[in-house]
């Protein structure tokens, strides 16, 4: 489906990370597993800290009605019983591409460890760093609505391998604003901006989660990046480079 709308109603790019600006594989073969291998280091330096026993208390709770999924049991008779269950749940959760908050803010922690370290270092595609600036200079806001929590979003684009690319945006939002197959997330999104739905441009690779975006109000395009299967029927526009909006801004109207 081709580009239809008029880019001069375009005020904010609201932009999806994995499949739209950051390779999937980034997420699954670098980020997930740097996690699920270093959790039980974290928590055991960490489970004495107010913010990680509180999120430990939320995956104890959220692990009891896992159960009937085959969610590893949970003990917590002692502190090595709790980090051990825990270890054992968040990995769980991992293999499972959970997008609950608690595992998205403990996977936050763990990563910015990394980051700080040098251990990771944030991949985007090589047209996202010229974007942001283009967009930038256009006088458009830049906003991110992730899975990953809003920590792990500024630690990605703050230490990527474009650069620090974080001065370019100016908001960012995770599972704490709604699910991002949910229309009021992206509502919520809008008020908090301040900026009309309708001057949204979303950019993913879930057509789900475009669903949900055009349902509130917004522009939407799908982004078929490499790796990225196009669906058999064409409900969303269809971009494989941002560059592809640029093209066809020249002609006034997007389409």
């Amino acid at each position: 489906m081709a580009l239809a709308f008029d880019s001069a109603e375009i005020r904010a790019i609201l932009l999806d990370i994995e499949g739209t600006t950051t390779p999937i594989d980034f997420v699954y073969k670098t980020l997930f597993p740097f996690a699920s291998s270093n959790v039980e280091d974290f928590l055991r330096r960490h489970i004495q800290e107010a913010e990680t026993l509180d999120l430990v208390g939320q995956l104890a709770v959220m692990n009891i009605e896992d159960r009937s999924l085959g969610a590893p049991a949970w003990l917590e008779a002692s502190e090595d019983e709790q980090v051990a269950s825990a270890t054992r749940y968040v990995q769980w959760l991992i293999g499972r591409d959970s997008k609950i908050t608690p595992l998205k803010s403990l996977q936050g922690k763990i990563w910015e460890e990394g980051f700080l370290r040098g251990e990771l270092r944030g991949q985007v595609y090589p047209d996202v760093a010229s974007a942001f600036a283009r967009w930038k200079s256009q006088g458009r806001l830049l906003a991110i609505f992730s899975s990953g929590s809003i920590l792990a979003q500024q630690l990605l684009f703050t230490h990527s391998n474009a650069g620090d690319l974080s001065k370019f945006l100016q908001g960012y939002f995770d599972t704490t604003t709604g699910p991002k197959r949910d229309e009021i997330s992206y509502r919520i999104i809008a008020e908090s901006l301040g900026i009309g739905a309708r001057h949204f441009l979303f950019l993913s690779d879930a057509v789900a989660e475009l669903d949900a975006a055009r349902a509130a109000g917004m522009k939407t395009a799908l982004s078929l990046r490499p790796g990225i299967h196009r669906p058999r029927i064409a409900v969303h526009p269809e971009i494989d480079s941002f560059e592809q909006l640029f093209a066809a801004e020249q002609h006034g109207k997007i389409n």
